[in-house]
């Protein structure tokens, strides 16, 4: 283990291994130490998770004895062999014992985090004939004979299917189905927070086509939305084109048009900042799979007019006779020019480059050949596509996935407004219109006063952002003709 020597309050020494400025609540842990009576022991404990470069967020006293103290030391660490070092660091420190490690994280998930409550009260026996039998059979009766009411007299007006068959979850792979769930569940979690929807995690056991397109279509009726989430290219593509054929309620990929949705509207920002337009930069992406295809779409229906995009076969060219037909379309519809070359070859001269490829495909070193007050997006996750602290030596302005720097580009900033947007208009399809006006709609959030370089996108908290998002996907919807469904009458 490469790094330099730090001393421990008993003088002990530890490796320290360089790694990034930041630690992260995602590796938090709480380590429960006993100590000696030493007033002293308390800030040697802080100093040793210091000196580890761990942060201490809080530091709990469960028992005080007249021979010592029981502590719980809660603190986030950048990693999980970083968190192991920080117990280490702990362990060596005179007179004080490790007992017990808690990762937070993991505590959290226990169980889920997703529970089904009731909207009515269940207190009484009028309560359960309304709500159950025999009351329920005359909604039931009603909605056979008009079926149009089903989005207003049951849960399918507010409830979206969050879907995946596990084959590309975050920047995990394909690790199934079963281990997709507590990203779905979180998924869930933040359709409540921010569109106050009900969401549901759909994880299939199938990755084929065929199974997956049939299954969505079976259980539709029950949902007012379908949100497709972590499956991989190309068969992302095959099953949200069928969907959206077959079924009367909008299909949303959030790989594809969420992710787009916010480049889209960090982009009109920062080329704000650096005051050029986007029909005359040059732009390069790194990235030709569901992501980068959904963002080059976007921007060419917003009047980008001069973009390559880059993958692992090189600049993706028509003429480039190993590419899959999507791609090769992705090349058709970028590049007639057959221009050829790899990605920093691509970068010369490029106003913009934004980077949903893979981890570090380029050195930093790589951005000095771009235009002046360039814009860099690198946004691969987990690991950004180049270091966006570096990139900041060659580009005006940066943006990333990342919680822990400037101007996160995060898709929870458009999934809950649209989908909110959508079941409020009773769209039943979602049409490029209404993306855009999305992407329009979470770039206005962000003022003239409050722009710059740091800030091109608002905060996931801002409560601004949904609501802004929602009102102009259902203005949209509700101005493309035939986009939404016919809103029936009251009944009694």
């Amino acid at each position: 283990m490469s790094g330099v020597t730090a001393i421990t309050p008993d003088q002990s020494t530890v490796p320290v291994v360089h790694r990034g400025p930041v630690t992260s609540a995602s590796y938090s842990i709480t380590v429960r130490l006993t100590a000696d009576g030493d007033p002293a022991s308390v800030g040697r404990i802080a100093t040793a998770v210091g000196s580890a470069g761990g942060a201490v967020t809080a530091i709990d006293v469960v028992e005080s004895r007249p021979d010592g103290l029981t502590v719980d030391v809660t603190c986030s660490a950048a990693d999980a062999q970083h968190s192991e070092e920080v117990v280490a660091a702990l362990d060596a420190v005179e007179n004080v014992h490790v007992r017990k490690v808690s990762d937070r994280t993991f505590l959290l998930h226990l169980g889920g985090k997703l529970e089904v409550a009731s909207r009515v009260p269940l207190k009484t026996r009028d309560d359960l004939s309304m709500a159950y039998t025999p009351g329920v059979a005359r909604v039931c009766m009603a909605l056979a004979e008009h079926p149009e009411d089903v989005r207003r007299l049951t849960i399918k007006g507010n409830t979206v299917a969050v879907v995946t068959d596990g084959s590309a979850v975050l920047g995990l792979g394909d690790i199934g189905p079963g281990a997709s769930m507590p990203v779905m569940e979180g998924k869930a979690a933040l359709f409540k927070r921010f569109g106050d929807i009900d969401a549901w995690p759909i994880a299939l056991d199938t990755q084929d086509v065929d199974e997956i397109v049939r299954t969505v279509e079976l259980i539709a009726p029950g949902f007012g939305g379908i949100n497709l989430e972590d499956i991989s290219a190309p068969r992302c593509f095959e099953i949200e084109a069928r969907l959206r054929e077959k079924l009367d309620i909008p299909v949303f990929h959030d790989d594809q048009h969420g992710t787009a949705i916010c480049v889209l509207a960090a982009l009109r920002n920062a080329l704000r900042v650096v005051d050029k337009q986007l029909t005359d930069v040059a732009i390069v992406v790194a990235g030709g799979g569901a992501a980068g295809t959904a963002i080059v779409t976007l921007l060419l229906e917003a009047g980008a007019t001069n973009v390559l995009v880059w993958d692992r076969e090189g600049v993706l060219s028509p003429d480039d006779e190993r590419l899959s037909p999507a791609k090769l379309d992705l090349a058709r519809r970028t590049n007639p020019g057959c221009r050829r070359g790899e990605l920093p070859d691509a970068l010369v001269g490029a106003d913009v480059f934004i980077g949903v490829s893979a981890a570090n495909v380029i050195p930093a070193e790589a951005l000095a050949g771009m235009a002046e007050r360039a814009v860099v997006f690198p946004m691969a996750n987990p690991t950004p596509d180049v270091d966006p602290v570096r990139a900041r030596q060659y580009a005006a302005v940066v943006a990333s996935g990342r919680s822990d720097l400037p101007n996160q580009i995060n898709n929870v900033l458009a999934f809950p407004g649209v989908f909110r947007g959508l079941l409020d208009a009773r769209a039943k399809e979602i049409r490029p219109g209404m993306l855009l006006a999305a992407a329009d709609a979470l770039a206005a959030v962000v003022g003239d006063d409050q722009l710059n370089a740091n800030y091109i996108i608002p905060s996931v908290f801002d409560p601004a952002v949904a609501t802004a998002v929602a009102s102009a996907v259902e203005e949209s919807a509700r101005a493309e003709p035939g986009a939404t469904a016919d809103v029936p009458g009251d009944t009694d």
